[in-house]
């Protein structure tokens, strides 16, 4: 497949340090969906959700490099809105606290409103139900110069029905090929596929949910479901391992995001996510010839 490379081609950093820190913290090397497992299979195991490879040892210097990120990624946004050669698709996946809400309002602290859009996903509809399970999430992808993050994504396609059992392996393989298609198609038609799971622990998350609970303020973002889902963990996981060993692909790489941290959570996406943008070589274009000269009185 001759395009291939090109399309990883947005991925390959110039930085070949932070290159080889990013490459740590992906779920093995990209490599075609037909193409066999390497060796044993990816699991979430090997990747300790408390480390802190992007720090920088202290938690102000984290905090300053965050700022200066956030203001980084808001001249990179402008650039990328007027120059409407790229879409980008940002998407945050995690368990039930892993920070999606608190990396969107970190990372975009500075961008305007008019170029990046978030998206957060619920369980289907009855209508959204009736179509395949795409249909939506294309509606709601990013047009030229825009940004778009999703909240959840198509990946809860091949996690919630997974774990409860409503889909049979038939139609889980069927979903996992139908989503690397679908991302190549956007690849393909000048969107950037950026993925990022919010990895954390077992005992960070229980510390999460109590203080939902215990904060009047936050009490309304918990639900039953999340004890459910809990107690769900380990099936969850395994949902997890596989759709990162079948859908980290050269157009649509995953990113996993050691998040007990979430400072340091910010500090990583924001970091990869400027990397990218910076490599896309985006330009400003090109003025209209016979504006030249013009004096405004």
């Amino acid at each position: 497949m001759p395009e291939t490379p090109a399309l990883a081609a947005h991925f390959s950093l110039h930085d070949k340090a932070l290159a080889q820190r990013w490459a740590r913290w992906q779920p093995g090397p990209v490599r075609l969906p037909d193409q066999p497992t390497p060796g044993r299979a990816f699991t979430l195991d090997s990747m300790d959700p408390g480390e802190k490879p992007f720090s920088l040892g202290e938690k102000a210097l984290d905090q300053a490099a965050m700022d200066s990120l956030a203001v980084d990624i808001d001249a990179l946004q402008n650039l990328f809105y007027v120059d409407k050669r790229y879409k980008l698709l940002v998407v945050l996946q995690g368990t039930d606290t892993a920070g999606k809400d608190g990396t969107i309002r970190s990372v975009f602290a500075r961008t305007s409103a008019l170029g990046v859009h978030a998206v957060g996903w619920k369980a289907p509809t009855e209508a959204e139900l009736a179509h395949d399970c795409l249909w939506r999430i294309h509606q709601r992808v990013p047009q030229a110069g825009d940004i778009t993050v999703f909240n959840r994504s198509h990946y809860e396609d091949v996690l919630v029905p997974v774990v409860n059992g409503s889909i049979t392996p038939q139609q889980h393989r069927q979903r996992l090929a139908h989503i690397n298609d679908f991302e190549r198609m956007l690849s393909e038609t000048g969107t950037i596929v950026l993925k990022f799971l919010l990895h954390i622990g077992f005992d960070e998350q229980r510390e999460r949910l109590q203080k939902r609970l215990d904060d009047p303020a936050k009490r309304w973002k918990f639900s039953n479901d999340d004890i459910t889902a809990r107690k769900q963990w380990a099936d969850y996981r395994r949902a997890y391992n596989r759709l990162l060993d079948a859908c980290h692909t050269p157009w649509a790489p995953w990113t996993i995001v050691p998040a007990d941290s979430k400072l340091h959570r910010n500090l990583m996406v924001a970091t990869v996510l400027r990397a990218v943008l910076q490599n896309l070589g985006l330009r400003y274009p090109a003025g209209d010839p016979s504006l030249a000269g013009i004096k405004v009185s």
